[in-house]
């Protein structure tokens, strides 16, 4: 049974609702330096590889673009959100408020970061939703687990590779970024590693339940067809 690949249903719209607080969970997060054992990390780690994870399920599921629109959706509302956060950081604060620098530390993103942010984010989510839907197309819809794997290394490599210079040239020592990038890329597919039979199984779970699993066979790749579901 396949649906209208104009409308979407009531499960892609929970998981675009979930990309998004996700997103901007993890803007807020990353204000937090945490350790994990030697590793020096952003706490918005504990959430941005569920992003990704949504990525794979939206594209094994219902294709990619529906995944460029779930891609855009959560650009705009992050977007949104950083705005807000920063127009209230701007506003001077009422004569009993004694708590400016704990609400700039977490709202007042600096332009180059948030750019650097932004620019990743749309970038690595691209690519990862690009591989997952080629790969399909290559493997006849085989291997969901290694295309999840491969997808995710390639987007979350390239989401470094633009975020860390972008942001962190100059203010990380030069020799550091590599290892730093390193990290972050291994340590999120591990995540997505551990992650994978519950993906699997939410997976299986989308395809039967919205009667449909698509072959992206003349997709338009066009990142800036939005609406051409």
């Amino acid at each position: 049974m396949e649906r209208n690949k104009s409308n979407v249903s009531v499960l892609f719209m929970l998981f675009s609702i979930l990309f998004c607080v996700c997103l901007i969970t993890a803007n807020v997060l990353e204000t937090k330096q945490i350790a994990v054992g030697p590793i020096s990390l952003t706490g918005g780690l504990i959430v941005f590889p569920v992003s990704y994870i949504i990525n794979d399920c939206v594209c094994e599921v219902w294709g990619y673009a529906k995944a460029r629109l779930l891609i855009w959706t959560g650009f705009a509302m992050n977007f949104f959100f950083v705005l807000l956060g920063a127009l209230c950081d701007v506003i001077p604060g009422a004569p009993y408020w004694h708590n400016d620098a704990g609400f700039h530390a977490i709202f007042g993103l600096a332009p180059r970061i948030a750019a650097a942010s932004f620019a990743a984010f749309l970038a690595g989510s691209f690519v990862n939703a690009y591989v997952m839907s080629r790969m399909k197309i290559a493997s006849e819809g085989r291997h969901f687990s290694l295309r999840a794997v491969v997808s995710t290394v390639a987007g979350e490599s390239v989401d470094s590779l633009i975020f860390f210079p972008l942001a962190l040239s100059g203010v990380v020592p030069a020799a550091e970024l590599p290892l730093l990038m390193v990290w972050q890329v291994v340590l999120k597919t591990v995540y997505e590693i551990i992650i994978l039979p519950v993906t699997i199984r939410v997976v299986h779970y989308l395809k039967r339940h919205e009667g449909v699993d698509v072959y992206d066979e003349g997709v338009d790749y066009n990142v800036l067809k939005i609406f051409n579901i």
